[in-house]
């Protein structure tokens, strides 16, 4: 599976959003022309359509620059109103102008700034207040009112939303920081205590074996290396809570997590040598598995079989969850929610690189790679 299929997916949609725009402009520029002409009669009906397609190019290409679309539109529908009242033409934002614009001040209320997006709301009001109390058709007067008020509920609605979600996905990579500091005062106590061990046992052999004391402090040594490579890997990251993964090295707690799960069956394989990992490739190792049964059970509750495979190939390991589920519509970008996100900042946090995506055929796969540090290549 690839990293980028959610920004994959996320782009379908987006293409598939614009394409919907682009009818729906179509449309209102062939209700604009026959409109005008019926009422009007003539070519009167070319200014008006020619005004609502600019709006709607520019909204169709508002992901590029928003800012400058948003306020490029603004300009353009305020010098059509004017020159249209300047030459006797229907002066009221057409349906297709409507349209481009409400898009465009919609957008920005979502996207930009809050003084832009202030900016630009404002802008959007000025326009079609103006044209409601100026003389004119009210059908078409309000529709105008009613699309930028549409524009400003969806703008806020989403922004809120956005905003909603961000924070949601900060507080589990908070949470996630803060369970890592909690294994990194297990792993450093674990070290700390060999050394007290090692120089404990020096101070004997100095008294009794001199010749042997080099090997004493030698494990001295090592043993602070050791904890000194696993703060390093793992301190600034804060965590505190009760459901941590453990730290002690091994593959058993893999074992009992499979055997714990209440969902479909599990096939775990796992490397044939007995694995020597560090406790913080350990602990990741398991909460990359551990989340990932939970999304099954909750995002594929027709899954029949799981496969959880974890590979060592020296320089790395490899941890890969896949399920058979059959595929739903609008599952896949939202899959594994916000516990995809606290997965891919532990993996990120050691040097490896999650990813998560549909298969080919059916089910879902969530597969994280984790470099070994240097002293673990033997």
């Amino acid at each position: 599976m690839h990293g980028n299929d959610t920004t994959s997916a996320q782009r379908l949609a987006g293409l598939m959003a614009d394409a919907a725009l682009g009818l729906a402009l179509a449309a209102a520029l062939a209700i604009t022309a026959f409109a005008i002409a019926d009422s009007w009669g003539g070519g009167y009906w070319v200014f008006g359509c020619a005004t609502g397609l600019v709006l709607g190019v520019l909204a169709l290409l508002r992901r590029r620059h928003l800012a400058r679309a948003a306020v490029a539109g603004l300009t353009v529908a305020a010098i059509a109103v004017l020159v249209a009242r300047l030459a006797h033409l229907p002066a009221e934002p057409a349906p297709a102008t409507t349209l481009g614009l409400s898009v465009l001040i919609g957008s920005a209320i979502r996207t930009l700034s809050i003084p832009w997006a202030s900016a630009i709301a404002a802008g959007g009001l000025a326009l079609f207040a103006g044209s409601a109390l100026a003389p004119s058709e009210s059908t078409v007067t309000m529709l105008g009112v009613a699309g930028w008020l549409a524009a400003l509920a969806t703008g806020l609605g989403l922004r809120l939303l956005d905003t909603h979600r961000q924070a949601a996905a900060e507080q589990v990579r908070r949470d996630e920081r803060l369970e890592l500091a909690r294994e990194l005062h297990d792993i450093v106590a674990h070290h700390i205590t060999g050394v007290v061990l090692h120089a404990q046992a020096a101070r004997i052999v100095r008294r009794k074996h001199p010749e042997r004391l080099d090997d004493s402090l030698a494990g001295i040594e090592a043993a602070g290396s050791d904890a000194l490579a696993a703060m390093r890997r793992v301190v600034g990251l804060l965590r505190d809570t009760n459901d941590a993964a453990p730290a002690t090295p091994g593959p058993e707690q893999l074992s009992e997590l499979v055997a714990r799960f209440t969902g479909p069956t599990v096939r775990l394989r796992l490397p044939e040598e007995e694995p020597a990992w560090p406790p913080e490739v350990t602990s990741t190792v398991y909460r990359v598995v551990q989340e990932s049964l939970t999304n099954i059970t909750k995002h594929a509750p027709h899954a029949r079989a799981v496969t959880v495979d974890v590979i060592q190939d020296r320089p790395e390991i490899t941890v890969e969850v896949v399920d058979d589920a059959p595929p739903a519509p609008a599952r896949y970008p939202r899959r594994g929610g916000y516990g995809l996100v606290g997965m891919r900042e532990r993996v990120e946090a050691l040097g490896g690189t999650l990813s998560a995506g549909p298969c080919p055929d059916a089910g879902w796969s969530v597969r994280a790679v984790l470099p070994l540090p240097v002293q673990e290549r033997r």
